[in-house]
């Protein structure tokens, strides 16, 4: 039996990606890193495992195909008229001059408007799956700065349909007149296409789902999936546009169906997979010879892919939307590496004949470095940033912040941070805050609130806060490294006052009580125990006995809830919900009738500790008490007894006729 050469091909990829893979996880680097070096290893400039790698690449692109749906899919529409403010002068901004700075610098070294053009806008391409995967990771997703930064990564993404679109226009090279005429013709068509595309998507394939789905089979249903990413795409290539823009066009406008997130579950895998085969063959595509034939080039694409992107994000987050020098670091370092639409976009332009086979080499050995090079600035961007804003003490008047003492210093001014400004205000008790959003800081002054902008992972304006005079501190940023670094040198500042920090995730409670936090809020486990205290209640656990139990897993930080699943709920825990407990119970039995007469203790074995009645309340009330409509009585014991003198207070008891 005669077995293909490319599945062969395909099987040694998938298997020699898996083994890296698995490597590069324990050494906890990124996915894409280890399917590039892995590529680097069995493509032909090293071991010669595969020696056609084009062939392998061309299903693999089918994996970004899949990434621009799942984007189009996940475009957070809402999102983006909401943050659109930030996000779009920040992707415009990052996009443009870069596109600009990086073709000047090309063409000072010789190279082709149109080829410059093209090199210009790789360069501005960002890695989606990489930093995606970096700031989940290290749970900085929600961080501003990670979430500045998705919002230039998205910004890229869409930026990848118009630079696709140009392309044939680069390769027609007319001029002049008909140059104008050409282009303008071809943006017709493509406007053309685009309309027939999206009508075709927004019309005709909802009723299909629809109907599939009506069918209630899994397997048709995800066959049906694969086809409108794959066959779609074709569509859109046939009608003049790419397979990429047709998948991110789909996705689109599916988005809005009902079947979306179904879609996205069914493709989810499939698409993992080819991405991945997609690292693997661009590692691949890298020879190694360039790196000793051509060092001077590669210098420069890689100084302008990692140096030259990171100085134009820094300037244009830190000088242009005054987010400050320590969020425009970590983003900045962040961004620095091309992407994976960056090796779509080259190898259609080398296709067009824009881009030259020597540039497109020099340009995958570039970008290959500044994947491999991200993790370790992204680690190493925290440390940068401190370094970079030591010394700064913020903004704000400073006869105000010196001196203070007996106040509480609020860093972070978000809703939690301003939730805590009102109600301190509201005490009289003296506080001031720390933000890192200038627009945050603008608005609360405007209010008259007392806000500092600054970074406050700096002693020196904590020490400006006065924070070693403080009664409390509370921390409520986003940025988990941020929190843990605010605690620790806070705690250096002042070792008596308690610092109480909110997180995201439980993960980060130990850390920040080994760094000095006295109390920490999670949110993750705070969201899980009010669903169980509703859970709880409708079960029929009295009240106190529930917050009880709640109480005691906050006290120990959530650690019944952190241990391995195998070892259950500490039985001490759940006897708190099973033992004795208090509950308020609104009186609505037979009015006219004395204590004595309902005979709680004996009927129910619970006691009365308590009746109010018109406001008023009376302890441990006498047994010819005469209770009345609007009195409200305090039980006490068990939960089963205290639930059975309730049902008899409220003339439920089963046991009456």
């Amino acid at each position: 039996m005669h077995t293909s050469p490319f599945l062969v091909q395909l099987v040694l990829l998938i298997a020699t990606a898996a083994l890296g893979v698995a490597l590069f996880e324990r050494l906890r680097l990124p996915s894409v890193v280890g399917f590039l070096v892995t590529g680097v290893l069995i493509g032909p400039g090293v071991f010669g495992l595969i020696g056609d790698p084009e062939s392998v690449l061309t299903l693999a692109e089918f994996g970004v195909v899949f990434l621009l749906f799942e984007i189009g899919l996940e475009l957070p529409l809402d999102r983006l008229r909401r943050s659109w403010r930030v996000t779009l002068p920040a992707g415009a901004l990052q996009v443009g001059v870069t596109l600009a700075a990086a073709s000047a610098v090309a063409m000072a070294f010789g190279v082709e408007i149109r080829a410059a053009f093209v090199v210009g806008a790789l360069i501005a391409m960002s890695s989606t799956a990489v930093v995606m995967r970096l700031l989940t990771d290290r749970g900085e997703i929600d961080a501003p700065h990670g979430q500045l930064s998705v919002g230039v990564l998205l910004f890229q993404d869409l930026c990848i349909v118009p630079f696709l679109l140009v392309l044939p226009l680069l390769a027609g090279g007319a001029t002049g007149s008909a140059g104008i005429e050409a282009v303008a013709g071809a943006l017709l068509r493509a406007l053309l296409a685009i309309a027939v595309f999206v009508g075709v998507a927004r019309f005709v394939l909802p009723p299909v789902l629809d109907y599939v789905a009506k069918l209630q089979s899994r397997e048709l249903f995800s066959l049906v999936a694969v086809l409108v990413v794959v066959g779609g795409s074709v569509v859109a290539e046939v009608m003049g546009l790419t397979l990429a823009v047709g998948a991110f066009l789909a996705g689109v406008v599916l988005s809005a169906s009902p079947y979306g997130t179904q879609l996205k579950s069914d493709l989810l895998s499939l698409r993992g997979i080819l991405l991945g085969v997609f690292f693997t063959a661009v590692g691949m595509l890298l020879d190694p010879m360039v790196l000793v034939e051509r060092p001077q080039a590669l210098l420069v694409f890689l100084a302008a892919s990692i140096l030259l992107k990171a100085a134009i994000v820094y300037v244009a987050v830190d000088t242009v939307l005054r987010q400050g020098r320590r969020i425009a670091v970590l983003c900045a370092l962040t961004l620095a590496q091309t992407g994976e639409f960056s090796f779509v976009l080259g190898r259609a332009a080398i296709e067009a004949g824009v881009l030259s086979e020597e540039l497109g080499e020099q340009f995958i050995a570039a970008s290959v470095l500044s994947l491999l090079a991200t993790p370790f600035l992204v680690r190493a961007a925290p440390t940068v940033a401190t370094w970079l804003t030591k010394g700064v003490a913020g903004e704000g008047d400073d006869e105000r912040a010196m001196g203070r003492r007996g106040h509480v210093v609020l860093v972070g001014y978000g809703l939690t941070g301003r939730t805590l400004g009102r109600v301190l205000t509201a005490l009289d008790v003296p506080w001031v805050a720390v933000e890192a959003n200038a627009r945050s800081v603008e608005e609360a002054l405007r209010r008259g609130e007392d806000v500092i902008f600054g970074d406050a992972t700096s002693p020196e304006l904590l020490e400006h806060l006065g924070v070693a005079g403080a009664r409390a501190i509370a921390v409520s940023v986003n940025d988990p490294l941020s929190t843990r670094q605010v605690v620790e040198i806070t705690r250096q500042l002042n070792r008596e006052a308690p610092v109480f920090a909110r997180t995201r995730y439980v993960l980060e409670v130990d850390r920040l009580a080994e760094t000095g936090a006295t109390d920490v809020v999670a949110d993750e486990v705070e969201g899980t125990l009010d669903l169980l205290a509703g859970v709880l209640r409708t079960l029929g656990h009295p009240s106190a006995s529930i917050d009880r139990f709640l109480a005691e897993l906050r006290e120990e930080g959530y650690g019944a809830l952190r241990g391995p699943v195998e070892l259950g709920i500490d039985p001490w825990l759940l006897e708190l919900l099973e033992g004795t407990t208090t509950e308020w119970v609104d009186f609505e039995g037979d009015e006219g009738r004395t204590l004595a007469e309902f005979d709680l203790r004996a009927r129910a074995g619970c006691a009365v500790l308590a009746l109010e009645r018109g406001g008023v309340t009376t302890p441990n009330p006498p047994a010819d008490t005469i209770f009345g409509a609007g009195d409200r009585v305090l039980l006490f014991g068990t939960r089963e007894s205290v639930a059975h003198g309730r049902a008899i207070l409220l003339g439920d008891d089963p046991g009456e006729s």
